[in-house]
């Protein structure tokens, strides 16, 4: 077993996962796993610079995770960071910052490296359930950013677009800098067209037809199916490889886009920091799945940080 520790820092989010791996065996022991939503990408789309409050925070979680590696001891360590760091203009001050706190440089992959990564975490334990068709077409619907990934026990095809929670929140349902509340129909429609346009796109690269089985990652799709489940907490263990239908994606994404701030505030599965872009998330998985003809959609609570985790081991 090599112990490790992989960290993954999106538009919205950077999560922690510290644990033990066995790469001859397929082994993953999770010792501790957290995430902090820090907003990084905040106006990164509109200014194309990291936002010094969007710093600090994100500086904030890193010294928090630091600890937590101290304590558990991994041997290995790998900070990997997504779309916004990968378009601002200023991601300098942002690999000093990780730098000086964690003492490893963060790494800004390629949107094609995040599939590979988000192919491996999500897939790992999924090839041994025999029921499950391949393809499997993996899709991780972040904040700046969706990876489309498909293959079997390998990637075959992988392609990043530009739509995200927040990047389509911020582009589409922010007037004078606040979310409109509740949007109107033709934000909606303008949000529609621009994912659409993106799953054109990605289809170029990857035969998102081909696919027999959808599996959806990260917190907008999670989010979903906790609220689908009718969970009053967040339960992972429910929520990792449940099977959400097309219909219940299709009615969450309606009554999120048709009610009010307080109104998501006051579903118990809603974190703080998803109130304002769950909307756009669910948009996103409703798109996506009714271009692929998908019925359902399975969940997994392993992705990218867990491809990263695999990596460092």
């Amino acid at each position: 077993m090599t112990r490790v520790a992989g960290i993954d820092c999106g538009t919205n989010s950077i999560r922690l996962l510290v644990a033990d791996c066995d790469p001859a065996t397929g082994e993953l022991i999770e010792l501790d796993r957290r995430m902090t939503i820090v907003r990084l990408g905040q106006g990164v789309d509109k200014t194309g610079r990291l936002a010094p409050e969007a710093l600090e925070r994100t500086f904030a979680a890193c010294r928090e995770y630091a600890g937590v590696i101290k304590e558990f001891g991994a041997e290995r360590v790998r900070f990997v960071a997504t779309s916004a760091s990968r378009d601002a203009e200023n991601r300098d001050e942002f690999v000093r910052g990780v730098l000086d706190i964690l003492g490893v440089e963060p790494e800004v992959i390629s949107g094609e490296q995040e599939a590979e990564f988000s192919f491996t975490g999500a897939t790992k334990e999924l090839v041994a359930h025999d029921h499950l068709e391949r393809p499997f077409l993996v899709v991780d619907i972040g904040g700046g950013s969706t990876e489309f990934v498909v293959g079997e026990d390998h990637v075959r095809a992988a392609r990043s677009v530009d739509v995200g929670c927040v990047r389509m929140t911020e582009r589409h349902l922010v007037v004078d800098g606040e979310v409109t509340d509740p949007p109107t129909g033709a934000q909606i429609a303008a949000m529609r067209a621009d994912i659409e346009a993106a799953l054109d796109l990605a289809a170029e690269t990857v035969p998102l037809a081909d696919a027999r089985t959808l599996v959806g990652l990260a917190g907008s799709v999670t989010t979903v199916a906790a609220i689908a489940l009718g969970l009053d907490e967040y339960d992972w263990s429910a929520i990792h490889h449940s099977r959400i239908s097309y219909e219940q994606v299709r009615e969450i994404s309606e009554r999120m886009l048709t009610a009010t701030h307080d109104e998501r505030a006051a579903i118990p599965v809603m974190h703080p920091g998803r109130v304002d872009v769950i909307g756009a998330g669910a948009l996103v998985l409703l798109a996506i799945m009714e271009r692929t003809g998908a019925t359902e959609v399975v969940v997994s609570e392993h992705d990218i940080l867990d491809g990263i985790a695999w990596s460092a081991a």
